[in-house]
């Protein structure tokens, strides 16, 4: 068969919907200021930087004839996709992005979206984490999604509070040490 009439993509067949990481329960997504500029200029610079120069390659490459063996066309038409559907994930995510100042809760021991928390768990190790949205936590970074199974129990505890942990194996009681938000000007 002729690959004139094969469909040039890499298996994705539902190229115009991406599955989006989740939303909260509530519709909400939540976002840092700092998180909110990462993902906007990540958004720009696909838009006005990367995308232009895959165009011009593929342009290229198409002017030189045969594209059915054509590796840099094929690369490009793929790497075109790719870029395309991260834009269209980082637009709907920051349509829907609520940013939140963290700073407002400085010098507070309630724990909230934006905290860095310190906990001890049932052994005595203690663990520090950073509240932030989901589409910004790092956890190589030691920062979890407000979403998550830990921090929905840290949220709203104080310091000197025992909170407890559902997990598969069974309750642990986490005890919250220290809570922490960023200097005003600074989340």
């Amino acid at each position: 068969m002729s690959k004139a009439f094969t469909r040039e993509t890499d298996h994705d067949e539902d190229d115009d919907n991406p599955p989006a990481a989740p939303i909260a329960p509530d519709g909400k997504n939540y976002i840092t200021r700092a998180g909110y500029e990462r993902l906007r200029s990540e958004l720009f610079a696909l838009m006005d930087e990367e995308r232009p120069k895959i165009v011009e390659i593929v342009h290229w490459a198409a002017s030189n004839g045969d594209r059915s063996e054509n590796g840099d066309y094929l690369y490009g038409k793929k790497r075109l996709r790719e870029i395309d559907r991260r834009i269209r994930f980082l637009t709907r995510r920051l349509e829907i992005a609520e940013v939140v100042d963290a700073s407002v809760h400085h010098g507070g021991e309630h724990v909230y979206f934006g905290a860095t928390v310190t906990y001890a768990g049932a052994a005595g190790e203690e663990t520090t984490v950073t509240i932030l949205g989901i589409d910004e936590a790092d956890s190589a970074k030691g920062q979890i999604s407000w979403v998550s199974p830990v921090a929905r129990a840290l949220l709203k505890s104080r310091v000197g509070d025992e909170v407890r942990l559902a997990l598969p194996e069974g309750q642990q009681t986490l005890e919250v040490l220290a809570v922490s938000y960023p200097a005003p000007g600074q989340s």
